[in-house]
C-alpha cells in the first residue's frame, strides 16, 4: 500500500520498490518501521516538505509516514540495521483488560510470574541457533544475536516484553513469547525454554502466540560512514560463532 501511495503521489510510471527494515507477519504492528526506495531525484525534489501530508491523504488510516529524508550513501533499510526492538503486550488480569487496547494486547486468562519468566529469558540471550523458535527458510540461517529479552509491567499493569536482536527469523519473537508464558503460570520450569533452544528443533509444545500483541518499535543504524560495511557484513550467511 505504501509503494502504491508513493507512486501516486510522485506520479512515477510504476510504484517504487520498497525495502523495509523488518518484515512482519500479518496482524503484527510496526510503530518504528523504516523503508527506503530508489526514486528519481526530480520526483523527490518536486515533492518537497509536503510529501508527508500528501501521503497521509493517499494512504489508509492505519498507515502513516512520520518522516522522509534523502538516505546517506550506502544506506539499506534492511541490511544496514544494527538491531531491531520489538514489544509484546499481555494483559493477565481482568482489571487491566482494556477493550480499547484489544487490537494490540493479548488477553491471558492467568496471572503471570514475571520474575520466573525473566529468569527463563536470561538463558536465551546471546548468539545462538534459534532454529527451535523459527520457521525455517531454504538457504537461510537461523543464527541470531539476541541482545535483550525481559518483561516489565507498564503503568497500567500490562506485562510487556522487550525483545532486541540484530535480526529475527520468521515467528521467532512470537515463539519466544510462547515459550515463556507457560513458565509464567508455572506449568513449565524456568529451564524449559533453554532446553528447547538446545535441541535446535521446533517443539510443538511451544505455542506461537497471536500476532496482534507484537509491535516493531525501533530500528537502529550505525553512523553514515559505516552503513555500507554493515550492509556487507549482514549479507554474509552467518554460522554460530562466526
Amino acid at each position: 500500500m505504501l509503494a502504491e501511495g508513493l507512486g501516486r503521489v510522485l506520479r512515477t510510471p510504476e510504484p517504487p520498490r520498497l525495502t523495509v527494515a523488518g518484515r512482519t507477519d500479518a496482524g503484527v504492528h510496526a510503530r518504528g518501521q523504516v523503508a527506503h526506495a530508489d526514486i528519481p531525484r526530480d520526483a523527490a525534489e518536486s515533492a518537497g516538505d509536503a510529501l508527508i501530508w500528501r501521503l497521509a491523504r493517499a494512504l489508509p488510516p492505519d498507515l502513516r509516514v512520520r518522516a522522509v529524508s534523502v538516505a546517506a550513501p550506502g544506506f539499506d533499510a534492511r541490511f544496514s540495521a544494527l538491531w531491531r526492538r520489538y514489544s509484546y503486550r499481555v494483559s493477565d488480569s481482568v482489571a487491566t483488560a482494556d477493550p480499547l487496547r484489544r487490537g494490540d494486547t493479548l488477553w491471558h486468562p492467568r496471572e503471570l510470574d514475571l520474575a520466573a519468566m525473566n529468569a527463563a529469558a536470561a538463558a536465551l540471550v546471546g548468539e545462538h541457533d534459534f532454529a527451535a523458535f523459527c520457521r525455517r527458510r531454504e538457504g537461510a540461517t537461523t543464527v541470531r544475536a539476541l541482545r535483550r529479552l525481559d518483561w516489565q509491567r507498564d503503568a497500567d499493569g500490562i506485562a510487556v516484553a522487550c525483545v532486541v536482536a540484530d535480526a529475527f527469523c520468521h515467528n521467532m519473537v512470537r515463539s519466544l513469547v510462547g515459550s515463556l508464558l507457560p513458565v509464567g503460570v508455572g506449568s513449565r520450569p524456568p529451564a524449559w525454554p533453554a532446553s528447547v533452544l538446545a535441541t535446535a528443533v521446533r517443539d510443538p509444545a511451544v505455542r506461537v502466540v497471536p500476532p496482534h500483541g507484537l509491535c516493531l518499535e525501533e530500528v537502529r543504524y550505525p553512523p553514515p560512514g559505516d552503513l555500507s560495511a554493515r550492509a556487507a557484513e549482514t549479507r554474509q550467511v552467518r554460522q554460530l560463532g562466526g
